[in-house]
């Protein structure tokens, strides 16, 4: 992974990103409206095993829904920088290690 789409991701991430899981296993999500499809297309060809999920019609909004999980995320995950992410942004790190706390991924 090159650094441009290091620095796109991250700052997906930071701007959109939700960093959660379903009790068993982690997941991040952005949710964008559906204008934004190429960059959705763009990011599941640069994160393979992404998930693209939509498009969503919701109280008359048009979104889309990308989400990685299992091996993928954390193959995704060991690829980031996360010490830019606690410089840059620390409110997106501590969600971030939450995550990765509540899960198990340290």
């Amino acid at each position: 992974m090159d650094a441009f789409t290091k620095g796109l991701i991250l700052g997906l991430l930071i701007g959109e990103g939700h960093f959660g899981g379903d009790g068993r296993q982690p997941h991040v999500t952005l949710r964008m409206h559906a204008r934004h499809e190429k960059l959705f297309t763009w990011l599941v060809a640069a994160v393979p095993g992404s998930r693209l999920y939509g498009p969503y019609n919701h109280g008359g909004r048009v979104y889309y829904q990308w989400m990685v999980r299992g091996a993928p995320l954390r193959e995704l995950l060991a690829r980031l920088d996360p010490g830019i992410l606690a410089t840059l942004d620390p409110p997106t790190y501590e969600r971030l290690q939450k995550m990765k706390r509540d899960y198990g991924l340290d």
